[in-house]
């Protein structure tokens, strides 16, 4: 009795993990590709900042004579995506009117 009890309880909470997630709206898919390009640049400037730190080491230890650590480049401003605004589609033409009601 126990294991019917518990084969039913998983049974009915597992039903949620196969559920569909409705499609997300323009607005939160606009959303979503800001803060996966915020993520992008933050990536950029970390990685840049990570190097002006390596350079500032490696120019506090270098021996006289070595060759000087590689130049940063640094990450332009952060620029927004533009979203495309979708032109709405076109309506479907009204379908044929049948013709006149037969009498």
């Amino acid at each position: 009795m126990k294991k019917t009890i518990a084969l039913l309880a998983c049974a009915f909470t597992a039903t949620g993990v196969f559920a569909k997630l409705p499609a997300p709206t323009p607005e939160q898919a606009a959303a979503a590709e800001l803060a996966k390009a915020k993520t992008a640049y933050a990536g950029k400037v970390s990685a840049y900042q990570l190097c002006m730190s390596e350079n500032a080491v490696a120019n506090r230890y270098k021996a006289p004579g070595t060759p000087a650590p590689a130049a940063c480049v640094q990450p332009p401003p952060f620029v927004a995506p533009t979203t495309q605004a979708a032109a709405p589609a076109p309506a479907a033409a009204p379908a044929a009117a049948p013709a006149a009601a037969k009498k």
